[in-house]
């Protein structure tokens, strides 16, 4: 099933378009897994970043009290971080700890899954084609053998600043909840995501 999905967003001239496509029937469904580990299992098992991404942005809008229209970027990822509060269908049942820990856990994937795209290579790719994933297989050759570098949008400019007060301000609605001490697993996903 992951191969023919990432074939399915590989053969369209325009990825980016087929991911959202592709992304928008299959929400629904994802919404509709029972269980985390399974959603996870999912998730993490995508050979598509790109379309990993746009069903990781669907379920973060979905999760947010208000949506954002900001386009994929670091910026709308530090508002899913102010924003979201993770509640799934099946999570009626599940400690409220772990409610933020699967909610960090996406978070990390999508961050993760980002870096990976055109537009924020924060590491050099392991794989010559693993740039510019938001282009057609042609054109992302093309891009290649010209050496042309991954372009940031405007939004993915964001400060330390803006970082540190986004993790205090996350910080500050766990502890409204949950109390303090935190679980391990939370302490060291906020570390990971720091």
């Amino acid at each position: 099933l992951q191969r023919m999905l990432s074939i399915a967003v590989e053969v369209d001239k325009s990825p980016n378009c087929s991911s959202c496509k592709i992304a928008d029937v299959i929400f629904p469904f994802i919404l509709n897994i029972p269980l985390r580990s399974q959603r996870e299992a999912f998730l993490n098992t995508m050979e598509s970043q790109l379309l990993r991404c746009k069903l990781l942005e669907l379920l973060f809008q979905h999760s947010c009290d208000v949506p954002t229209t900001l386009p994929l970027s670091l910026a709308k990822i530090l508002y899913f971080l102010s924003h979201s509060s993770m509640l799934l269908q099946y999570q009626d049942d599940t400690a409220t700890w772990q409610r933020w820990d699967e909610m960090l856990q996406y978070l990390s994937l999508l961050l993760m899954s980002y870096q990976n795209l055109d537009v924020c290579c924060l590491f050099p790719p392991l794989f010559p084609l693993a740039e510019h994933l938001r282009s057609s297989l042609n054109d992302r050759m093309d891009l290649i053998l010209q050496k042309a570098k991954p372009k940031l949008q405007d939004s993915d400019y964001i400060s330390h600043v803006d970082i540190q007060l986004k993790i205090e301000d996350l910080i500050s609605r766990m502890q409204q909840v949950l109390g303090q001490p935190f679980p391990l697993q939370i302490t060291e996903k906020l570390c990971m995501l720091r």
